[in-house]
């Protein structure tokens, strides 16, 4: 049986999705110790507890010690059978994260499968649905990847409520080198605001087109239903031919709207600046799926402590090998074969 420790590399619940994924697909079981030991208040969170269940039901698994604030569990895959699927979390907690547990395995079993999410849609520390919907499955698609998504309802912190649907049609995939982005052809910023002051997304439109500096029609604000908050996040997109980026700053208590508007405008700038194919966020999911193709590459700004951890967990499960170089013009080069 595979043991992980959970306090190494970056240290969160990153390594459970991975190693729930992973072992679905591979049908090796694993003990994790340690769960999140990285993280301010370790352990099993609610998201997390509903990921492990959506890895028993999807694959018919069986998971030992599985609680809230669990620091250790023993997972033993079954077999992965497409259908109808619907996890909700209860929480805010994110359906992105739930979601990146159970794709690769479904994307691989015998028959489709829809996936329905309730939850968190719109989190700090998770990509946005809007990241999902236009970043990583256009990316996924490439390797030939077959993925439909929808967002029925939106879902911030702390009141949660989100839906979101995922149509996935099994499909092999295959070896591809994301190596260049291509030209510029559109950018532009949004923010998604409920039941808080819209001088909060005004301030935030503000900020970012000052430090990027954008034009005003490429801005605009969403004002979605009272009930549905409070909630608010900044999104700044820029989509090249062969890849889009969305660096996306979340609202929050004690946080100032400027401040997360300047540090969205920052990351951005940054990923401007290389001739990177992938953001940080992108690269850490692009990995697993590589390294289930069998290989392949793809350029990136300096590897998250995430990317690196991801490819450890990949290690332990299949026999390949990940590599990073950094690039004369600062990026880096990921290479997995």
């Amino acid at each position: 049986m595979i043991t992980i420790d959970g306090s190494e590399g970056e240290g969160g619940g990153q390594i459970l999705r991975n190693a729930l994924a992973l072992s679905l697909i591979t049908g090796q079981p694993f003990r994790l110790v340690n769960i999140r030991g990285r993280r301010e208040r370790p352990g099993l969170m609610r998201q997390h507890v509903t990921a492990i269940d959506a890895a028993c039901q999807t694959g018919r698994a069986e998971c030992e010690g599985v609680c809230i604030g669990a620091s250790e569990i023993v997972f033993r895959p079954g077999r992965v059978e497409g259908g109808e699927y619907c996890f909700s979390i209860g929480t805010a907690g994110s359906t992105s994260l739930v979601l990146q547990t159970v794709l690769l395995p479904l994307m691989r079993a015998g028959s489709p499968s829809r996936l329905v999410l309730e939850g968190g849609t719109h989190n700090i520390w998770a990509p946005p649905f809007d990241f999902l919907d236009r970043c990583f499955l256009p990316a996924l698609k490439r390797m030939g990847g077959k993925v439909g998504a929808r967002l029925v309802r939106h879902g911030f912190h702390p009141r949660g409520g989100g839906r979101v649907e995922f149509e996935i049609t099994p499909a092999p995939l295959h070896a591809v080198d994301c190596l260049s982005r291509g030209a510029l052809l559109d950018m532009g910023a949004s923010v998604l605001i409920a039941g808080l002051p819209r001088s909060i997304a005004e301030e935030e439109i503000r900020v970012a087109r000052k430090h990027l500096e954008w034009p005003d029609d490429i801005c605009s604000i969403r004002e979605l239903p009272q009930d549905l908050g409070p909630g608010n996040i900044l999104m700044l997109e820029a989509r090249f031919e062969h890849v889009t980026e969305i660096v996306s700053g979340v609202g929050r208590l004690g946080v100032s709207a400027r401040s997360i508007a300047r540090t969205a405008a920052q990351r951005l700038a940054g990923y401007m600046a290389t001739s990177a194919f992938a953001g940080p966020y992108l690269a850490d999911q692009l990995i697993l799926p590589l390294a289930l193709a069998g290989g392949g590459s793809f350029t990136t700004v300096k590897p998250t402590q995430h990317t690196r951890t991801a490819a450890d967990v990949i290690s332990k499960f299949l026999d390949c090998t990940c590599r990073f170089d950094i690039r004369e013009d600062g990026s880096h080069l990921v290479s997995i074969s």
